[in-house]
């Protein structure tokens, strides 16, 4: 498809000019611009621009979005327009991290370091819930799995099992990497300090309540003190929190040590001093916080479940706006590795389905061609697990449809919780959800699925329907 030259002009001129623009790039459907001042965007402009989709700002960025392969020609048409150089999506991010403010920063560092993961935790989780559907009992015999009837496929489950499970049994390792690369150290060195904290000659973090209780949990003697010999199997404080000191303690040695002992020095000194701090100050104390933040959300779920869906369920869709939806999934990973499940993800994907919903309602209410298009398009994405077209496309920019997809995953949330309907892991949000769902709460979660798909797409087409008529 052939662009206009005039219709990315107007796009220019609609964020206010090149001389607003502090650097561009973008990804697979939108252009991602650091702006000087989002304040001068003309948002009407660019709502009527044959070439935009939709467009919103998240983490500082100002994003626009094209659609798939047309966004490289636009991304194109306007650096030659501008005369500007190609940027990549980390000099956005470092441009656009400059206005944010300190809570803002430390969400986004959230999100840069478990975004990197999300593919591996994510296809861990559907690749679990194809083993569900083969151990599970009652799903398609009376009391027992499939694997129990054909006993072939048995060995098939099992390595299904095994490679789904690695991601999460090596999550350290995984987090590791990402969080040292984040804060500035080696690469390397950050996935042995992730490998180093589950050990296999420590005790497995998932047996600690027992030796705990038993008064078998085993010690390291250092010079008179004793600390507990436990790993940190699928924790994400301890791994965080060392990382950061790891990456911090190799930049001061980088800039002291003389290049001829780099080698030699800086990374197993590093390394040595991470590791004593680990095991003696960092992994107690954040494991015990970590196991704190687990009791209290576990507690809410238990004793408030109903009251804590709805505010979670209604209040989602405004954290992905913010941004701070990030934070909670390192509270579903800390969840599924202490409690072996998480009650916090199935509402995710219900909050997926139900903006998908309100996006496929305004295909029946609007007249505008163009948002027709993009309503279909956006729902189906939005099914799929990515709502970002849908929220920000048609949803925030009409509002109502947004208020519908609060009040549609509040509602699916009150139903899953009253029904303690947990996921084993991280999946795909949207339709898709139920595999990662425990099989025997399947029916529960399907009632709730289905009142995230009718509620917003009613609420928002009887709204639609009375505000054309009035």
């Amino acid at each position: 498809m052939a662009i206009k030259q005039q219709s990315v002009e107007q796009i220019l001129d609609a964020i206010g000019g090149k001389d607003n623009i502090d650097a561009v790039t973008h990804c697979v459907t939108r252009l991602r611009f650091a702006l000087k001042d989002e304040g001068v965007v003309d948002q009407q402009s660019l709502e009527h621009n044959e070439l935009v989709k939709g467009s919103f700002s998240t983490n500082g960025q100002f994003q626009v979005i094209i659609g798939p392969g047309l966004v490289e020609k636009v991304y194109g048409e306007l650096l030659a327009l501008t005369g500007g150089e190609r940027a990549s999506k980390q000099d956005i991010k470092d441009a656009a991290a400059k206005k944010l403010n300190p809570l803002q920063r430390a969400i986004k560092t959230l999100a840069d370091i478990f975004i990197p993961i999300l593919p591996a935790i994510v296809t861990a989780g559907l690749l679990m819930g194809i083993n569900n559907i083969l151990t599970g009992k009652g799903i398609f015999f009376a009391d027992q799995a499939f694997i129990d009837v054909y006993g072939q496929w048995k060995g098939f489950a099992e390595m299904i099992n095994l490679i789904a499970n690695t991601a999460f049994v090596f999550l350290p390792g995984l987090i590791g990497w990402s969080a040292v690369k984040k804060f500035g150290g080696s690469e390397l060195l950050g996935i042995v300090l992730g490998l180093m904290l589950i050990h296999p000659d420590l005790m497995n973090a998932w047996s600690y309540g027992d030796a705990l209780a038993n008064g078998t949990v085993p010690h390291w003697n250092l010079f008179g003190f004793e600390f507990e010999k436990i790993g940190y199997q699928g924790q994400v404080l301890p791994v965080l929190v060392s990382a950061f000191c790891l990456a911090k303690i190799e930049s001061f040695l980088n800039k002291r040590v003389p290049d001829g002992f780099k080698l030699l020095l800086v990374a197993p000194i590093t390394l040595l001093l991470t590791g004593f701090l680990s095991f003696i100050v960092i992994g107690p104390l954040t494991f015990a916080i970590g196991n704190a933040i687990t009791t209290a959300f576990v507690g809410i779920f238990e004793h408030f479940s109903i009251l804590g869906g709805l505010i979670y369920g209604s209040l989602y869709p405004l954290l992905v706006v913010t941004g701070m939806h990030h934070t909670f999934l390192a509270v579903d990973l800390q969840l599924i590795a202490s409690t072996g499940s998480t009650f916090l993800w199935p509402i995710l994907a219900l909050s997926n389905i139900a903006q998908g919903s309100s996006a496929l309602a305004m295909m029946f209410v609007s007249k505008d061609e163009k948002l027709k298009g993009m309503s279909i398009t956006s729902a189906i994405s939005a099914y799929l697990g990515i709502t970002e077209p849908a929220m920000f496309g048609v949803n925030l920019r009409l509002r109502y449809p947004f208020i519908a997809a609060m009040i549609g995953s509040a509602l699916g949330a009150v139903v899953i919780t009253a029904f303690k309907v947990k996921a084993l892991s991280i999946g795909v949000g949207g339709l898709p959800g139920f595999l990662s769902i425990f099989p025997q709460q399947w029916v529960p979660f399907f009632i709730g699925m289905a009142v995230a798909l009718v509620v917003p797409f009613v609420i928002t087409l009887f709204i639609g329907k009375t505000k054309r008529q009035s």
